[in-house]
C-alpha cells in the first residue's frame, strides 16, 4: 500500500474488543446476546427445532425469519464476534474479512448498533462507534442497510453479502482503513482562484476525491491521520507519475474517499479551469432533473468550465458509459460527408423503414422525408437515412473516423481526475447500421458529447482537461487528422440549421446566429423511457447533457444544455 500501509502496520494494535454484551434494539424491543447465541436446539419463530425440521423450507420470508436473522448478525457484529456475523451471511469469507477490519484495519471501537423499521426483505440500522488511531479519536456515526434472502439449498434465512452493508460508501472488495492518509488533502481552486467546495457545489464531491488522488502529493501538502474507504486494487496512494500513451492508475479508477478525519492534514493547492458562475448555473440545472449529467467546456482550447450531476455520487458526466442515440449523428454524418455517401443540399433518402443485417430499423414515429435534402433528414433526427449508408461503409470506417478525427475510444485522454473516453467499437451487420444512430455498442457521455460538438465547430479535436497540462507536464491526447474544409463547412451547416429549424430549435431559440446543435434518444432495455441527450454549442462555448429515463433529449436534456449557453454569452 506504499508509505501510508506501513504507517498503518506501525501503528497497529492487537484487535480492540468491540463493545461487550450490550443489547442490540430492533423496532424498539431489545434482546440479549444471550439469546442469539444459545447453543442448543433453540426453536424457531414457528416454534420448531432444528432437529426436527426436514423439509427445505421454500417461499417467502417471514417477518420473524428477517428480524430474527437480522437480531444475529448485528448482535455478533458489535460484540466483536466476526466469525460468528459472517456465519449469518451468504457469503462467510468475504463477510468475516471485511467485518474483522471493521476493528483491527478502520479501528473502530465500542460498536453500538440499532435496527430500524423492517421494510420487506430490507432491514435498515444505524452504526455508532468510536475511531481511534495512535492517540486521537473521533465520534462515527452512519446508517445502512440489509437484505435478509433463503439459501435455496436449505431453506435458511440469511444476511445477503454485501461491502455495502458494512458501510453505504463501499464497493465489493473495498475496504475501510484509518491511518495516516497515502495523500495529502488539496485546496482545489476554480479559475477564478476561488476555493471550490462541496457546501458550495455538490456536484463536485467525486471530482474533488480525484483532484487529491493525483495532485496531493504533487500539490505539496502533508496527510493527515483519516477513515477512508480505499477502493478494490488502489495503493491507497498516488501514483505519482503519468504517461501520454496512457491513463495513470489514478485516472482508471473510483478514487478513495475520506469519511473522517482525525487529524487535519495540510493542504497542496491544484487550480481547475471550472468557472464559478457556470458550475453554479450547471449545479442548478441538473437539480431540476433525477439523473442529470452535464458538462460544458470552451471549443478553442478544451477547457472544462462546468461539471455537475444530479445525483451528487458517481460521475456520470465524466465516467458514464452510455449509448448517446441521435448525437452520435455528428460523427455518422463527418463520415458520410467524408466518403461522398451525403452532401447538405442534395437529396437523400429518408423512408419509413430501412433493413440491414437482418434488423428493421424505423424512425421516431414511424415518419419519413419524401424527396428530402440531407440536411432535412439531419435536422429531423431520420435514422434510416443513415442505416441505408450502412452496405456501403467498411466495418471499422465509423471507429476510425471516431479514434482519427473525434480523439475517442483510445483511452488516452488525460483530463486530471477519471474519465471514461467512449467506445466505437468495429462492428458488423445490424450491429455496424445501429452504431450509426449510435446504438449498438457505442458508449458516450456528456463530457465526450461536448467534445464533439466542439470538433464539429473548431474542426480539430482538443482533449478536454480540468488541470492544465502546464501543472504536471503531461502531454494531452491528439486527434491523428482534422475535418477536411469542405467537410467542416457542411457539418457546422447541419447543426446550425438543426438548432433553428430542427428538433433542437425550441431548446436553442433566442441563441443564434452562432450556434450549433443535436438532439438524441436512446432506447435502453428495462427502461420505459429513452434516455434523453442534448449538445450543442455557441461561440466559443460547447455543452452536452443527458437526462436518464428522460424521454426525448429536445425537451428533457436540451433546456439544462440552453441554460448552460445562455449563462455564459
Amino acid at each position: 500500500m506504499g508509505n501510508r500501509r506501513r504507517a498503518t502496520e506501525r501503528g497497529r494494535t492487537k484487535p480492540a474488543v468491540i463493545g461487550g454484551m450490550i443489547a442490540v434494539v430492533v423496532g424498539g424491543a431489545a434482546f440479549g446476546v444471550y439469546n442469539v447465541y444459545d447453543g442448543g436446539a433453540a426453536a424457531d419463530d414457528n416454534g420448531s427445532t432444528a432437529s426436527d425440521a426436514k423439509k427445505v423450507k421454500t417461499g417467502p420470508l417471514s417477518a420473524a425469519e428477517i428480524r430474527s436473522t437480522a437480531k444475529t448478525f448485528l448482535a455478533a457484529w458489535q460484540s466483536g464476534d466476526p466469525a460468528r456475523a459472517a456465519a449469518a451471511t451468504n457469503d462467510t469469507t468475504a463477510a468475516r474479512t471485511l467485518l474483522t477490519g471493521f476493528g483491527t484495519e478502520a479501528h473502530i471501537e465500542d460498536v453500538t448498533l440499532t435496527a430500524g423499521q423492517r421494510s420487506g426483505t430490507k432491514m435498515p440500522f444505524s452504526v455508532k462507534g468510536t475511531v481511534s488511531y495512535q492517540g486521537k479519536s473521533k465520534p462515527l456515526a452512519y446508517d445502512s442497510e440489509l437484505t435478509v434472502v433463503r439459501r435455496a439449498k436449505d431453506g435458511k434465512p440469511l444476511v445477503d453479502w454485501r461491502s455495502s452493508v458494512v458501510h453505504p460508501d463501499l464497493a465489493d472488495g473495498d475496504r475501510l482503513v484509518t491511518g495516516e492518509a497515502g495523500t495529502p488533502p488539496v485546496k482545489a481552486l476554480d479559475r477564478d482562484g476561488g476555493e471550490l467546495t462541496t457546501a458550495k457545489y455538490p456536484s463536485l464531491g467525486s471530482v474533488l476525491d480525484g483532484l487529491r488522488e493525483k495532485y496531493g502529493k504533487k500539490a505539496g501538502g502533508k496527510a493527515g491521520i483519516e477513515l477512508r474507504v480505499i477502493r478494490k486494487g488502489s495503493t491507497g496512494s498516488d501514483s505519482g507519475s503519468d504517461s501520454s500513451s496512457a491513463k495513470t492508475s489514478t485516472e482508471q479508477k473510483n478514487p478513495d474517499k475520506t469519511l473522517l478525519e482525525l487529524s487535519k492534514g495540510t493542504p497542496g493547492t491544484v487550480r481547475t479551469t471550472l468557472s464559478p458562475s457556470l458550475q453554479a448555473t450547471a449545479e442548478s440545472q441538473v437539480a431540476k432533473k433525477p439523473q442529470a449529467s452535464a458538462v460544458m467546456l470552451k471549443p478553442s482550447t478544451g477547457e472544462i468550465l462546468a461539471v455537475a450531476n444530479s445525483g451528487h455520487g458517481y460521475n456520470t458526466a465524466f465516467q458514464g458509459s452510455l449509448a448517446p442515440g441521435s448525437t452520435m449523428k455528428i460523427i455518422s454524418a463527418s463520415l458520410l460527408l467524408d466518403k461522398g455517401l451525403a452532401s447538405v443540399n442534395k437529396e437523400h433518402p429518408c423512408p419509413k423503414y430501412s433493413t440491414y443485417g437482418g434488423w428493421k430499423f424505423q424512425n421516431d414515429d414511424k415518419f419519413e422525408i419524401k424527396n428530402g435534402t440531407f440536411k432535412a433528414s439531419f435536422a429531423r433526427s431520420c435514422n434510416t437515412a443513415f442505416i441505408s449508408q450502412a452496405k456501403k461503409l467498411s466495418d471499422d470506417d465509423l471507429t476510425k473516423q471516431a479514434q482519427e478525427v473525434f480523439g475517442l475510444g483510445r483511452d488516452n485522454w488525460s483530463v486530471g481526475v477519471s474519465s471514461f473516453d467512449g467506445t466505437v467499437p468495429v462492428q458488423s451487420q445490424a450491429q455496424k447500421a445501429a452504431s450509426l444512430i449510435g446504438q449498438g455498442g457505442v458508449r458516450m457521455n456528456p463530457l465526450n458529447m461536448a467534445s464533439v460538438v466542439a470538433t464539429a465547430k473548431t474542426g480539430s479535436f482538443h482533449q478536454p482537461y480540468l488541470v492544465s497540462p502546464e501543472v504536471d507536464d503531461r502531454t494531452l491526447a491528439k486527434g491523428s487528422r482534422s475535418l477536411s474544409s469542405s467537410t467542416q463547412s457542411q457539418l457546422r451547416e447541419l447543426l446550425q440549421y438543426t438548432a433553428a429549424a430542427g428538433t433542437a430549435a425550441e431548446a436553442m431559440s433566442g441563441l443564434g446566429p452562432d450556434f450549433g446543435a443535436k438532439t438524441g434518444s436512446a432506447e435502453v432495455d428495462g427502461q420505459k423511457k429513452p434516455n434523453g441527450w442534448f449538445t450543442a454549442w455557441k461561440g466559443d462555448l460547447a455543452a452536452a447533457g443527458v437526462v436518464q429515463q428522460g424521454g426525448h433529449g429536445g425537451e428533457s436534456a436540451g433546456p439544462i444544455v440552453a441554460a448552460l449557453l445562455k449563462a455564459g454569452s
